[in-house]
């Protein structure tokens, strides 16, 4: 064989050895385009993560059963107090048995050191508010959400975070539930959302920590008491009727509904007589609670779930 033989020998070779690699590559494309779509259905428990203003954020999310690529469902986003996470609260809410009974998608994202931060711009923090803007946008593009259902709750800071929600971010939240958390006093006079807001609130009137009569509004942090929150909601809603259970006994809840309000919101408020700083009906290793939850009859996590579904933007 010569040399022009030899070297179209070679041609050929090369050809086919090209040929099964473009092919295998095709093939491997392919499997990864596959395993990306059948990524997208996320049943059950799953970690997510975002860049936002420089930093790396976290979050936990559960995805029900029921989830499916054509049919949007109900967002819930569950804010944790001081020195929790995602992980801890969505254990004391139970959200997670919910979302699968009701079908939406909960998630609880994690704080900076634990913590939520509702000053940005000074001294380099974070701006959790903007953090939380952010967030609703990239699970958007990441889940088949119902952008008319996006609901946020928390607890303790988690909840007082969710006020400041529902005065900076009423476009993008249709409802927001705080538990044992109030408005805070500095931002009062600055809270002027030009839609109504859809309001829950539940405090315990023996809270040693967000304290039901609220803070000398001098002090650092002060948030206003429980009554000026809810009539600033009530008032800035113009509700014109309400409904009050009778008055306090003990362990037990009273409830204020105040209806007849602007664009079809409502003020809700459970106060929760001789409650302390806890979530009603959460899970706890705290067995006085646990008899305390027992007693009350109360679970925070269904009330708010069953006021969100009345509410939508």
């Amino acid at each position: 064989m010569n040399i022009y033989q030899n070297s179209q020998v070679f041609k050929k070779l090369l050809i086919f050895i090209l040929g099964i690699t473009l092919v295998t590559a095709c093939d491997s494309i392919q499997a990864d385009e596959k395993s990306i779509t059948k990524e997208k259905i996320l049943i059950g428990d799953n970690y997510g993560e975002l860049y936002d203003q420089g930093k790396l954020r976290t979050y936990y999310f559960y995805t029900p059963k029921s989830y499916n690529l054509d049919r949007p469902m109900p967002l819930v986003l569950v804010f944790h107090g001081d020195d929790g996470n995602g992980r801890s609260i969505s254990n004391v809410t139970r959200f997670n048995e919910l979302a699968d009974q009701k079908g939406f998608i909960v998630v609880y994202p994690d704080g900076i050191d634990q913590k939520w931060s509702l000053r940005g711009n000074t001294q380099g923090k974070i701006d959790d508010v903007l953090f939380v803007s952010a967030l609703i946008n990239h699970l958007q593009q990441q889940l088949n959400i119902d952008s008319h259902k996006v609901y946020a709750t928390g607890f303790s800071r988690g909840g007082i975070l969710t006020q400041a929600l529902a005065c900076k971010l009423p476009d993008k939240i249709a409802g927001f539930a705080s538990v044992a958390g109030s408005l805070p006093a500095r931002l009062k006079p600055n809270c002027q959302p030009q839609t109504s807001i859809s309001m829950l609130t539940i405090n315990g009137t023996n809270d040693r920590d967000v304290l039901y009569e609220g803070d000398d509004h001098t002090q650092r942090g002060a948030l206003v008491s429980i009554s000026d929150m809810v009539e600033f909601w009530r008032s800035h809603d113009q509700c014109t009727l309400s409904n009050q259970s009778p008055n306090f006994s003990e362990d037990k809840v009273k409830t204020a509904i105040y209806t007849g309000c602007s664009g079809n919101s409502e003020v809700w408020q459970l106060a929760v007589v001789n409650g302390g700083h806890f979530w009603p009906g959460g899970s706890s290793t705290d067995e006085s609670l646990n008899k305390f939850n027992a007693k009350l009859g109360l679970n925070a996590s269904e009330t708010i779930w069953n006021f969100f579904q009345r509410h939508s933007s």
